[in-house]
């Protein structure tokens, strides 16, 4: 089974679920963005916009152009290197942070989109996705943390992960001084560009790569 095929499956689970509130108050899921067959990267967002819950796409607001215009900055494809996700599929009341109740009902999809992509690494995009999957102490900020390389574990199996600044906080930051958001959002993506992408061709890519189905949609 093809990886777009397993995640069809995933998909279909999703827009029926009714495993909290959000599901009553959307109009869309917002399941993800990118090419399954290329994407050597899973970026995780926070929550689904008023935008991103018309469309049913990620980063299709003022934040996800921004996105858009840092990831062709550091020559990474949105459409080829990354499939991108959030930490829930809803969109929250008022575009409130969703509670931690809330991403415990969409970890299972999360984990299922993680385990078909099989990234080379995962990039956590903002406060909210780090600690979705890592447990910070009261010093520790993303200011602190972002950029730095670390492993972390999803459903038994370690991933290379890191942090950067959620580009909605950037749009409250417009400065390209040095040391600035920007700047560093600048950094990081030409860091995760080097690490992950440099041998990346996709002249040479498969698009019909079969993947195996995976015990965790069986679960979905």
């Amino acid at each position: 089974m093809m990886k777009k095929d397993c995640l069809e499956i995933v998909r279909s689970k999703c827009e029926s679920c009714t495993a909290c509130a959000l599901g009553k108050t959307r109009n869309n899921i917002v399941f993800s963005d990118g090419n399954p067959s290329t994407a050597k990267i899973v970026l995780i967002g926070e929550a689904p916009g008023e935008m991103e819950d018309e469309t049913g796409r990620p980063f299709v607001g003022r934040a996800g152009q921004l996105l858009n215009d840092f990831l062709a900055e550091a020559g990474i494809s949105r459409d080829e290197d990354v499939y991108i996700i959030n930490t829930v599929k809803c969109r929250p009341p008022e575009n409130r942070v969703p509670t931690e109740q809330e991403q415990s009902a969409c970890r299972k999809f999360l984990n299922a989109q993680i385990d078909i992509i099989n990234p080379r690494a995962i990039v956590l995009c903002g406060a909210t996705a780090l600690k979705s999957f890592v447990e910070l102490d009261k010093k520790q900020t993303i200011s602190k943390v972002r950029g730095q390389w670390m492993s972390i574990n999803v459903d038994g199996k370690d991933y290379r992960a890191i942090t950067i600044f959620h580009p909605s906080y950037l749009l409250r930051n417009g400065s390209m001084a040095e040391g600035s958001p920007r700047r560093l959002m600048q950094q990081d993506l030409a860091n995760i560009k080097n690490e992950i992408l440099a041998d990346v061709d996709h002249s040479m890519d498969n698009n019909e790569v079969v993947y195996m189905e995976p015990k965790e949609i069986a679960m979905v």
